[in-house]
């Protein structure tokens, strides 16, 4: 089993930054290929980006490419979103990820985090 918790949502203006982080524990981190989704009020849960076992392969999608981030450190068993130039459009709660994979048109995973807030004021 694999438990993930989220941490550094907040409230932030539009231009701001913040760095999300998502700590895991259980069974071994470094296997999985890692992912940020996020959640509007009203909306579907959506791929944000996503991080392959090594580190090398990242993906986003074309609203956050150029502003948004994804990292990992595989010692510490984190991965992490650095989030810059922030619109009031990220406003959404934000999900850890893992084990993700890309089939059937869209990303999809088999472990989730419980989500942290992120809102931006314009």
């Amino acid at each position: 089993q694999v438990q993930l918790v989220e941490s550094g949502g907040g409230l932030v203006q539009t231009g701001g930054s913040l760095r999300l982080s998502c700590a895991r524990s259980g069974r071994p981190f470094s296997h999985y290929t890692m992912g940020w989704f996020r959640q509007a009020p009203g909306k579907e849960r959506e791929f944000v980006a996503t991080i392959s076992w090594d580190g090398e392969g990242t993906s986003y999608r074309d609203s956050v490419k150029g502003r948004f981030t994804i990292s990992r450190d595989n010692a510490k068993n984190t991965v992490y979103l650095q989030m810059n130039s922030l619109k009031p459009e990220d406003t959404a709660v934000y999900y850890c990820a893992a084990d993700v994979k890309y089939y059937s048109g869209s990303y999809k995973a088999t472990y989730w985090g419980q989500g942290t807030q992120v809102t931006v004021s314009s």
